[in-house]
């Protein structure tokens, strides 16, 4: 992995990465772990995994469980796919301007929990950069942190004599202050020195201190090594932590540019290949690496957008972030587009040309990260998805602002109404409109832009059913609406949508309502009269459903004219509007103002909306029960399905929480109190103690919903009713006795956001299958509880079982179960799946060392081993060949293994002392080639399969190239 001078191109990029990982690996005893997706875990402060120590920071914070197979690291060694764009480390915009900025790079790092410090970090570092890597030393220089008196912190010695010892000279070992080597998390927490190492390009014996840190391009930053000794305090002073920890990040693609010897990241074969495949799919000349003025057309900002940006892409996607409309899906959602249109513009690329790039970075990236691999063709079809939309807006897009600036006076702003069309219908990002203007000498009235940004914001704000009306032709517009008032046609009196009792024997009946069709609304006109076959809106001058709103779905069923009892008109959907009830309806038939129809709502699908929205009250009355006062509901939906609650928590709920919840529940379904409901002002409901509503607007009079106990004792003044019981402002339609709910369990409990859950639970029948289908799972996860204390000897048996415990974990994670139980369920499992996998493990060592001494006692002494051996896997194949290469460390070993499937195994290890001269890569390629199969590998250790029929030849060839090598 040595950087080559004059010219040579140097170690490939994989071949650095894996020196990297093996260096910590196998010389320094750390456990290498593979990069965590993009995607934060469980912190929604971040959009996206920015750093190598993300992942981490449970450790950091103190917060790991000290069971967690987290906590049981002490040294850790990875390579962390990691973007910066949105949010505190945006590198987005500067994307493309220069040759080193990326939203997509691999941060390679070492982490010891409470383990080596200074000393060993240094040492290590010194020892890769100088003798693995062979970086000329001289080349070299290194900050440490230069004291802060502010803070009563005196500079880190320690780390400067550390480096002396090392045999930097002094010239090179540079103080700096706070903001250049002291590394925090965040506001309070961990944090400390940090010590930086940084390349001089030229070199040439000069001393180049004078530039570290001064932003120069001949003098860059490469590794960053954090000691994490203090905490700061909220108060902002600084205490010393309990356990010492080091946090190191160098980023691949500038190590990489140094080892190859180039001046641009863009050089290396991270991304020569992507540019090679951008250039065959354009129409513009090769990439020259040019900025700035240079960059004429902007031709070369061009390729690296795209090159970067392509990569970023394919992580994200793979790691399941799509370009979406909010937080880090917005933020990639604005990569693509910006992507596409360098392509499209400026490369005048043809249509699919980024999703052709995924192939050559899945080649590039791949073998690192072979999620990639596997998730190829999805990342292609998500971008030529998105990529079809946004060129469909841009052409549009375009034509507009062309217009526009034809039509404008010289000297003006682009009016901000046009720009805010394009924003908010066609989806252009602002930095993207303002890039056109800024090409063509234009600015926005960005003052006017932000106006028009602020009144949209808060017109959403006005409700939740607000936007969900406006994605329906239903919505009557303000021309409509005014014209009906003017025509005096009354708003809909919608109060029988409450008609409805409890019969004798507890079914409930819904008194049957007879309506005049007032209007009809089609294609954003009131129509007197609509046609067969054709969608419309109905206005009733009354109205037995219900109509979409707080949080609960709009009734559905039919409506007859009188008179015709044979022609049913669907209603799909009712929604509300200026007063006015829009029952949106299919017309069988000519439809005509004056008809007099007959409404029928679905009752099945009534009744189970309401036992879920009395339901829903029940839930929301227990989560503050059990959780406490400070439990406020952000948003609910009603469904005849399920329902849905998300509320303000302090932190995740737990087994015994849920259990608590679900207790209080069926405790009121138990006792089938009364659901009392009313109409009474708005100011006398609001000085109801306890009374549970939301933060939106209530008509007055307003509704409330009381379970148990009559509003009018609620209303009493100075009356604690409400405190006992659930309390509601609520519009929504209810049961009237809570027994009708009959049983209801949580079957999915997660934070949205820091602070925010979601619950969803089923009531009645599905509430019962739910926990019959737990019951069983719980007796299946019991059962292979039981198999697992049983000693067995058998790797395919215990094989069985690990999967089988796999398939369980699967089947609880998917399946319709009590949430507090799939809890419990899922932590045994986990328990378990490590259990089976340990016993693998010492299975197949035990398995490996009885065939190894078995093949040693064989070829005693021999410098090369070739046979074959009964494997069960060539995981054992591997181990086998292990341990023969440790008991006799000068001999070379290939072994294959005929399977009953026809498939031949084949692993090898080459000794040290072979090297560079013999290859266990090549010595794997030869064998397997000659069986028709394929191999791959390093220098020392390599694998492969072939097949059967050509195992004999196999050996021959083996034995033969062995012999010519040695």
């Amino acid at each position: 992995c040595s950087p080559r001078r004059g010219g040579s191109s140097g170690p490939p990029a994989g071949q650095v990465r894996a020196a990297f990982l093996r260096f910590f690996q196998e010389r320094h005893g750390h456990c290498r772990l593979p990069s965590a997706p993009v995607r934060p875990r469980g912190d929604p402060r971040l959009l996206f995994v920015n750093a190598g120590m993300n992942q981490f920071k449970p450790i950091f914070l103190g917060t790991v469980h000290p069971r967690s197979e987290l906590a049981q690291h002490r040294r850790v060694v990875n390579s962390q796919k990691c973007v910066r764009a949105g949010g505190k480390h945006n590198d987005l915009e500067d994307v493309g301007r220069d040759t080193y900025h990326h939203t997509f790079f691999e941060m390679l790092g070492n982490w010891s929990f409470g383990d080596y410090f200074k000393e060993e970090a240094c040492s290590m570092a010194w020892e890769l950069l100088t003798e693995v890597y062979k970086i000329p030393r001289d080349r070299l220089y290194v900050t440490y942190f230069g004291g802060d008196s502010s803070l009563g912190l005196s500079a880190d010695e320690e780390c400067r004599d550390i480096w002396l010892r090392l045999g930097v000279p002094a010239s090179h070992v540079l103080p700096f202050p706070l903001k250049d080597n002291f590394w925090e998390m965040g506001d309070t927490g961990p944090c400390g020195p940090c010590t930086e190492i940084h390349y001089d390009h030229v070199g040439g014996g000069r001393n180049a201190a004078a530039l570290v840190n001064q932003g120069s391009p001949d003098v860059v930053e490469i590794w960053n090594l954090v000691f994490m000794q203090y905490s700061r305090e909220v108060e902002g002073n600084l205490r010393p932590l309990p356990q010492h920890h080091v946090d190191t990040g160098m980023g691949l693609e500038r190590l990489v540019t140094v080892l190859q010897n180039k001046r641009s990241n863009y050089d290396t074969d991270l991304f020569t290949p992507i540019l090679d495949a951008i250039h065959k799919g354009c129409r513009v000349p090769k990439y020259q690496g040019l900025v700035g003025d240079a960059d004429v057309g902007r031709v070369n900002m061009a390729y690296r957008v795209v090159a970067d940006h392509v990569r970023t892409l394919c992580v994200c996607i793979t790691d399941g972030i799509y370009p979406g409309f909010s937080g880090a899906e917005l933020v990639l959602r604005r990569i693509l587009r910006r992507a596409v249109r360098f392509c499209s513009e400026v490369l005048h690329a043809p249509p699919g040309l980024l999703a052709s790039l995924v192939p050559t970075v899945v080649e590039v990236l791949g073998d690192a990260y072979p999620e990639l691999t596997k998730n190829k063709d999805q990342i292609m079809d998500v971008i030529n998805e998105n990529e079809a939309a946004f060129l469909s807006s841009l052409e549009r897009g375009r034509n507009i602002i062309e217009r526009t600036v034809q039509q404008m006076e010289p000297s003006t702003k682009f009016p901000a109404e046009v720009a805010w069309s394009l924003y908010a219908n066609l989806g252009f990002p602002l930095d993207l409109i303002d890039l056109m203007l800024e090409e063509k000498g234009i600015s926005l009235d960005s003052a006017a832009f932000t106006e028009l940004a602020l009144g949209d914001a808060k017109q959403k704000a006005g409700g939740p059913q607000a936007g969900q009306l406006e994605d329906t032709n239903m919505c009557l517009d303000v021309h409509s609406l005014a014209h009906l008032q003017s025509s005096y046609v009354p708003t809909t009196d919608d109060s029988p949508k409450y008609a409805y009792t409890l019969g004798q024997h507890g079914q409930y009946e819904f008194s049957p309502c007879q309506a005049t069709v007032l209007m009809l609304y089609r294609d954003q006109s009131l129509q007197k009269e609509v046609g067969a076959g054709q969608r419309c809106g109905v206005i009733l001058d009354r109205t037995n459903f219900y109509a979409e709103q707080g949080g609960q779905d709009s009734d559905q069923g039919y409506m007859i004219r009188l008179g015709q009892q044979d022609v049913l008109f669907p209603v799909e959907s009712v929604h509300l509007s200026g007063g006015y009830v829009i029952h949106e309806v299919i017309a069988v038939e000519t439809l005509r103002a004056g008809d007099q129809v007959q409404l029928c709502v679905d009752e099945a699908q009534r009744l189970a909306c309401m036992t879920n929205h009395t339901a829903t009250h029940m839930l929301n009355f227990a989560l503050r029960q059990v959780l406490g006062d400070h439990t406020e509901q952000r948003g609910s939906h009603v469904t005849a399905e399920q329902l849905r609650f998300d509320f303000d928590t302090k932190g995740p709920v737990t087994v015994e929480q849920l259990q608590q919840v679900e207790q209080v529940v069926q405790d009121v379904i138990k006792r089938n109190v009364a659901v009392h409901m009313a109409e009474v002002p708005l100011k006398l409901a609001r000085r109801v103690q306890g009374l549970r509503a939301v933060d939106e607007e209530y008509p007055d009079p307003v509704r409330i919903v009381s379970l148990g106990v009559p509003v009018e004792s609620v209303l009493t003044r100075d009356s604690e009713a409400a405190l006992q019981t659930s309390v509601e402002l609520c519009c929504g339609t209810h049961l009237l006795q809570t027994g009708t709910v009959e049983d209801l369990t949580i079957i999915s409990e997660r934070q949205l956001v820091k602070g925010i859950s979601r619950v969803i639970a089923v009531t009645g029948g599905q509430a019962r299958q739910a926990r019959e289908v737990g019951q069983c799972l719980a007796v299946e996860v019991d059962s292979v509880s039981l198999r697992m204390k049983q000693r067995i000897t058998s790797i395919p048996e215990m094989q069985n079982l690990s999967k089988e415990v796999g398939q369980l974990t699967k089947m609880v994670c998917n399946t319709a179960i009590p949430q507090w139980q799939r809890k419990e369920l899922q932590t045994i499992l986990k328990a378990l799946q490590r259990t089976a996998n340990t016993a693998i493990r010492k299975l197949e060592l035990q398995q490996a060392e009885e065939k190894a001494q078995s093949l040693l006692t064989k070829h005693s002494n021999q410098p090369v081993i070739i046979d074959t051996v009964p494997a069960d896997s060539l995981s054992i194949l591997m181990k086998v060949v292990n341990h023969l290469c440790d008991k006799s460390p000068g001999t070379s070993v290939l072994l294959l293994s005929p399977q009953v499937s026809g498939e031949v195994l084949c692993a090898c290890q080459v000794s040290k002392n072979c090297l560079p001269m013999f290859s266990a890569a090549d010595w794997a390629v030869a064998v397997c080639t000659q069986m028709e199969g394929k191999a791959g590998g390093s220098p020392i250790v390599a694998k492969g399969s072939g097949k059967a029929e050509g195992m004999q030849g196999a050996l021959t060839t083996a034995l033969e190239f062995a012999q010519s090598k040695l």
